[in-house]
């Protein structure tokens, strides 16, 4: 199998983790009330161009997203415009309860700076070996392409694989025999 074979084969696995989202338990801090995180990472509103999440006091988001299940980070689409799109993105991974107090004291599990091409949608393939069992992911961006007061994001969108979990019902116990 040639490079670029096991390439393809590799992205044939990965589906948009959307659906294992919970959603009852993700967080953004210093998101604008009047463009949240669902803006950038729900279904239907991350296709829509008018909007956005936007930063509130400055120019920092930190986003927390829980999974239904443990599942394996591929790469990561972060959208945005070339003045006020992200540009610094620390993502960590199973890291609960990270403010901006805190989040420095933690070596990310990867940092990615991003292009005007991932801006514009291409994907950030991510250190596969850091983001293997993953319940959590943070997000944090740290700036944004020009320095400006206020990120905004157009879309977030995760893609990976989830964890196949052992069948115990598909197993037959030894001493039936």
């Amino acid at each position: 199998m040639s490079t670029a074979e096991s390439a393809t084969a590799i992205n044939r696995n990965q589906v948009d983790l959307l659906d294992f989202i919970d959603w009852s338990g993700v967080e953004c801090l210093n998101q604008s009330s009047s463009h949240p995180l669902p803006n950038a990472l729900k279904q239907g509103y991350r296709e829509d161009e008018g909007l956005n999440l936007e930063s509130d006091a400055d120019e920092q988001l930190l986003i927390y997203i829980p999974f239904t299940q443990v599942i394996k980070l591929h790469s990561i689409v972060v959208m945005g415009s070339e003045e006020d799109g992200p540009k610094t993105v620390k993502l960590f991974a199973n890291r609960e309860h990270m403010g901006f107090s805190n989040v420095s004291d933690f070596p990310p599990s990867d940092t990615v700076v991003l292009s005007q091409d991932n801006l514009k949608g291409k994907p950030v393939v991510v250190k596969y070996v850091k983001f293997q069992n993953v319940r959590s992911l943070t997000i944090f961006i740290e700036d944004n392409q020009s320095g400006l007061e206020i990120t905004k994001v157009q879309k977030i969108a995760l893609y990976g694989s989830t964890v196949e979990t052992t069948d115990m019902k598909g197993l037959k116990k030894i001493e039936d025999h």
